[in-house]
């Protein structure tokens, strides 16, 4: 019987992009009708990524992800070959019982305690998190004042991320082999770029709260705000929602049953807090903390304190290399995120060809799902690394990668943006339009949210 990392990377290996060079994609807009009941089941057994037409399994996925933090889901695992087959027939009410069956598998999995992931500490409050991290993190504390110029290096991280993201969203969910078979090596957008996607609305969200909270934002707030503007959401955010919405609220809300909490989420959307933190990463960190529980717990959260810290210190590090030694002092010392970081890291800094460095990178971390925190993780690391702050450089390093790209991507592009402006030809065709399918938000402008970022990184 094969492990459903197996069937997920072999059904991974073989997905081959949909060429977004002459077709539209299909995201979703305020008026879409998101999937309930045996339409959602339905999707979960099978469904296409609205941006790029990526395949996917979600509860093939689920068992991965669980037995990626210690499970024994070998119960879980013999249904799902029926599940598969079940899915592509008529019969919905066998369906819905296989489905339930896995999931009561999943969810009465024991903790297989010869499982690595459990040799880590993996800190779940604030205060825990602060005795965890090295002492060179306090060192960074308010190092600098804001800079000057931080409006427009905050406008410019906006544009860097809205450009990384359009960029990414036409090639997510593809392994970087696949990617280079149909698109040949990459220098720009592959289609006209759009910004609507699933990462921004989280960072939006935050905004709302923290312009009306500041520092003393607060876990249920963002959760609240959550229930009252986010129709739906994919994965870990997916469980989050429904945690909340029966009730079960932050911690909790992250961590209850969610399979999916060690995946990309938080590191996908912790860069509004380094821009609200322009002078002091470790706030950057606690920020990301804060908002991280309402859908991730442990790695999950600490993906997106990555992403904060690293935006916060772009403000004060001009090379990239040099920030990504500083960020990993704001990682839980002893946990997993931490331990693969330093694996990136030590391979990086050994090898000075990027494609030889990639290729030992990527199979050390082929049982996790391409929207697991550390294979994207990887690749953004490999980028900054390697694409010497040119903002070409680094996004056709991502496409080499492939996973996440378009998170990966957007995190990197915010990273860069504020380093510096962002090339001609990546900001200009995106003009000043930012679209979503959140109610009241539909089209915005980049400028005055920028402009409201900075407003309120001067309270914080």
């Amino acid at each position: 019987m094969k492990q459903a990392w197996e069937m997920e990377r072999e059904f991974r290996d073989a997905a081959v992009p949909y060429d977004r060079r002459t077709n539209p994609s299909n995201w979703y807009q305020s008026e879409t009708v998101f999937p309930q009941g045996d339409d959602l089941i339905r999707k979960f057994w099978f469904s296409n990524v609205p941006g790029s037409f990526a395949p996917e399994i979600p509860y093939q996925e689920m068992a991965q992800a669980w037995s990626n933090q210690g499970y024994d889901v070998r119960e879980a695992e013999k249904l799902l070959p029926e599940g598969i087959a079940l899915s592509k027939t008529e019969d919905m009410d066998a369906l819905r019982v296989i489905t339930a069956r896995i999931l009561k598998a999943l969810n009465n999995a024991p903790k297989d305690l010869n499982h690595p992931y459990h040799q880590f500490e993996h800190p779940m409050s604030w205060e825990a998190v602060l005795k965890s991290l090295p002492l060179e993190a306090n060192a960074f504390k308010k190092q600098a004042p804001i800079p000057d110029d931080f409006e427009q290096r905050i406008y410019q991280s906006w544009l860097g991320q809205l450009a990384g993201g359009s960029f990414g969203t036409a090639i997510e969910g593809y392994t970087g082999q696949q990617i280079a078979n149909v698109y040949g090596k990459i220098d720009g957008y592959l289609s006209p770029p759009e910004t609507t996607n699933d990462d921004v609305v989280y960072e939006l969200v935050f905004l709302d709260v923290f312009e009306k909270m500041g520092a003393s934002i607060t876990s249920e707030a963002i959760a609240e705000e959550w229930i009252r503007q986010i129709p739906f959401g994919w994965s870990a955010e997916w469980i989050a929602l429904r945690n909340l919405n029966m009730g079960i609220f932050p911690p909790e809300s992250g961590s209850f049953l969610n399979f999916y909490s060690d995946w990309i989420g938080v590191q996908m959307r912790g860069m509004i807090c380094g821009l609200l933190s322009p002078h002091d990463p470790l706030e950057a960190a606690r920020l990301a903390f804060i908002d991280g529980v309402v859908s991730h717990a442990n790695n999950g959260v600490y993906g997106g304190m990555f992403a904060a810290v690293a935006t916060s210190l772009a403000f004060h590090l001009t090379d990239p290399r040099q920030l990504i030694k500083e960020t990993l002092n704001f990682i839980p010392h002893k946990s997993e995120y931490a331990l693969k970081y330093r694996l990136i890291l030590d391979i990086l800094q050994a090898e000075p060809n990027p494609t030889t460095a990639w290729e030992k990178i990527d199979p050390a971390f082929k049982r996790y799902n391409w929207i697991h925190a550390y294979p994207n993780l990887a690749a953004d690391l490999f980028s900054l690394w390697y694409g010497e702050s040119d903002f070409g450089k680094s996004m056709q390093l991502l496409s080499l990668a492939g996973h996440d790209v378009d998170c990966n991507a957007g995190l990197v592009g915010s990273v860069l943006g504020v380093m510096k402006p962002v090339p001609r030809n990546w900001a200009e065709p995106l003009g000043d339009l930012l679209e979503t399918y959140l109610k009241g938000k539909e089209k915005l402008s980049i400028r005055e949210l920028a402009a409201r970022t900075a407003r309120a990184a001067l309270k914080s």
